[in-house]
């Protein structure tokens, strides 16, 4: 992904984004030959991105806000550099971790402690930024008496807690984050928030996607809302909010 140079004041930079997908209709060969011989559409387009342009400076925490389908997990995947846009660019300055699909990188078969080194070495971080974050990352998770179990025999709410924060414990310069603070108990969520908002006064970006609107207009001072690929309002996050609940 281009990288803006270091002169430049704006951390993300989104200029004229367009991302398209198609969805197929049919799922087997016998749908297909079926559709086909009715002549019906094998598939259709769906524009998730039109023409999207904004940036982010350095330290914002910035929330896009938008229905199911609006396209705001589709450019949070577009500033991660996880997809590519059809047309226009997103460039970023410093180091871009996202908190989206949190858990990708961990494999099943290795313990807590190998799934540590793993994903975070996936995130970008070094082997010894690693080893000097590990225990911090143990400690956070709350899973210390389990670290040498293999990931398998987790629960899905042990397994998200390490993933999280693996993924909080990482150097970034931009951290983007998706629909993950429903992650575990609520004293366990509140200390993920708390962890969220000191990254954010240390002076990184931070880039939200939630449909917790409370929540958001309180961490976030600036909201972009999406409506249908395109950007709709772009200011206040309070206002952005209020627009939502209209």
């Amino acid at each position: 992904m281009p990288r803006i140079s270091d002169a430049a004041v704006p951390t993300v930079v989104v200029e004229g984004v367009r991302k398209t997908f198609k969805l197929r209709h049919t799922h087997s060969f016998k749908e297909t030959f079926v559709a086909a011989v009715r002549r019906k559409p094998l598939s259709t387009e769906f524009r998730a991105l039109d023409a999207v342009s904004f940036q982010i400076d350095r330290g914002e925490a910035v929330a896009l806000l938008g229905y199911n389908g609006s396209g705001k997990s589709t450019m949070l995947k577009l500033i991660s550099g996880v997809l590519k846009p059809d047309a226009g660019t997103v460039m970023t300055r410093g180091r871009v971790a996202g908190l989206i699909e949190v858990g990708a990188g961990f494999h099943p078969d290795l313990s807590g402690r190998e799934n540590i080194f793993l994903n975070a070495a996936i995130l970008g971080m070094s082997r010894q930024e690693i080893e000097e974050r590990f225990d911090d990352i143990v400690a956070f998770s709350e899973i210390e008496q389990f670290i040498d179990t293999e990931v398998k025999h987790y629960s899905s709410g042990m397994f998200l807690r390490l993933a999280f924060s693996v993924a909080i414990h990482t150097e970034v310069d931009v951290l983007l984050i998706d629909e993950i603070l429903s992650v575990g108990d609520e004293p366990f969520q509140q200390k993920c928030l708390a962890r969220i908002r000191e990254l954010h006064a240390n002076g990184k970006t931070l880039v939200v996607v939630s449909h917790d609107l409370d929540m958001v207009s309180h961490l976030c001072d600036r909201g972009i809302l999406l409506r249908h690929g395109n950007v709709e309002f772009d200011g206040d996050s309070r206002e952005a909010v209020a627009l939502m609940r209209q």
